[in-house]
């Protein structure tokens, strides 16, 4: 940075400039604060909606959702090691200049990385550790993990929360994530989702969804407040228009009973009217909605139908949280037996429960063989132990699910990892 500057007054200058800026001006404006701050560039990248490619965001982006984006593999790149792995990394680049890549986050949501272009003074001046004592990051391609000057997070940190505010006032940054058409349906359960990754001092949420592109009918929700964490995974019958219209009903009457302080039986019979006074007998709803108590860790739960959670502790898969579960919403027999079960279970601190849909489990591969639930715990239980966070290991169950299917998912599948963290 020059003598005369003074980061908090370039972010200050930023953070001014930004009340006027459109999602398409940020590009330019970023690059130019960098300077300022002593870069000679800046550029960011956004992962797209399967988080598989980092997106470069330009002033003219290229955001034909029919044409594959010149992006960066997160699964083969250093820029797609530094999301995955949330750490600074350095690459020393041709005329002396150096590369520095960071992860771009706003909370905990991945948005993608940013690449800092900086010469020997600048570098000197920005970094204060560089470690190339871990064999498998001390490579030919010189890259080595870094520790930043501050006010590079700072700065990095208010390009993401601007990155998310500007989102919502234009489709440009929602576009560029997209790498292919959008389908009606899934256009519905993307507008209804909350942020996929949560965490504070005490629960951490991940989800997954897929066929990103086309997903109809399954849906994750969640909220977390100063007493509980509510979280739930919904399963709507059938596929494409109408499955999308069934879910989309039962996230905003589970929203409506959670947000008017119901309990999960309330919830469970205000749903169940809902469905069945909307679609008659002409759709139904699997689901399992949870409460966790984020002071006891007390987790209760209540199945309509629908897969139980696993519990993993201690890096290992401890249980199945068997429940006997009511009918899928919308299936309840008039006059019928009206007691549902509320499972329960104490959770210890570190502890994981996976919320997913029947889609994740009974995927077949091209010889008719299961995913199945021991192979997906199995898929947990190493990436968790090789301390990838949360949502980078959901992302990893979603390629593997992939893969196993060739690329062709025969029925939606979501899942929804939560953690306890006192």
């Amino acid at each position: 940075m020059d003598a005369s500057g003074d980061t908090l007054a370039v972010l200050a200058g930023l953070m001014e400039a930004a009340h006027t800026l459109g999602a398409d001006d940020l590009p330019h404006e970023v690059a130019a604060v960098a300077r300022r701050l002593g870069a000679v560039d800046a550029v960011v990248y956004l992962v797209d909606l399967q988080q598989q490619v980092l997106v470069p965001h330009v002033e003219v982006p290229d955001i034909d959702p029919n044409r594959n984006h010149a992006g960066l593999s997160v699964a083969s790149t250093v820029a797609g090691r530094v999301f995955q792995h949330q750490e600074p990394v350095v690459r020393d680049e041709p005329g002396g200049t150096s590369k520095v890549w960071l992860p771009l986050v706003n909370g905990t949501e991945r948005l993608g990385v940013m690449s800092l272009e900086l010469d020997a003074e600048a570098f000197a001046a920005s970094v204060s550790h560089v470690d190339v004592t871990d064999p498998d990051r001390d490579d030919p391609t010189g890259l080595a993990r870094v520790s930043l000057a501050r006010r590079w997070t700072f700065f990095v940190d208010l390009v993401a929360e601007l990155l998310m505010s500007k989102t919502q006032y234009g489709d440009s940054l929602v576009r560029l994530r997209r790498s292919a058409p959008m389908g009606l349906a899934a256009e519905i359960q993307w507008g209804l989702l909350p942020p996929l990754t949560f965490t504070d001092g005490r629960v951490s949420l991940a989800a997954a969804l897929e066929p990103a592109y086309e997903v109809a009918g399954d849906s994750v929700d969640y909220a977390v407040d100063h007493d509980k964490a509510r979280f739930a995974v919904f399963d709507g019958m059938g596929h494409e228009l109408r499955s999308a219209q069934l879910v989309g009903l039962v996230v905003a009457a589970y929203r409506n009973a959670r947000r008017s302080g119901q309990s999960l039986l309330e919830t469970s019979t205000y749903i169940e009217h809902t469905v069945t006074t909307a679609f008659g007998e002409e759709g139904f709803v699997t689901g399992l909605m949870a409460e966790l108590d984020v002071a006891t860790g007390l987790l209760s739960w209540v199945s309509a139908g629908h897969p139980p959670p696993l519990l993993l502790r201690n890096g290992r898969h401890v249980k199945t949280l068997e429940l006997e579960p009511r009918l899928p919403f919308g299936l309840a027999v008039p006059d019928g037996p009206t007691s549902v079960a509320v499972g329960t279970e104490h959770l210890e601190p570190g502890d994981r429960v996976l919320l997913y849909t029947d889609g994740v489990v009974e995927g077949r591969s091209a010889t008719g063989e299961q995913f199945g639930a021991e192979r997906l715990t199995d898929l947990l239980v190493r990436n968790l132990a090789a301390g990838m966070p949360n949502s980078e290991t959901m992302r990893r169950a979603v390629v593997a699910l992939l893969e196993h299917q060739s690329d062709q998912l025969a029925d939606d599948a979501t899942l929804l990892l939560a953690q306890w963290r006192p």
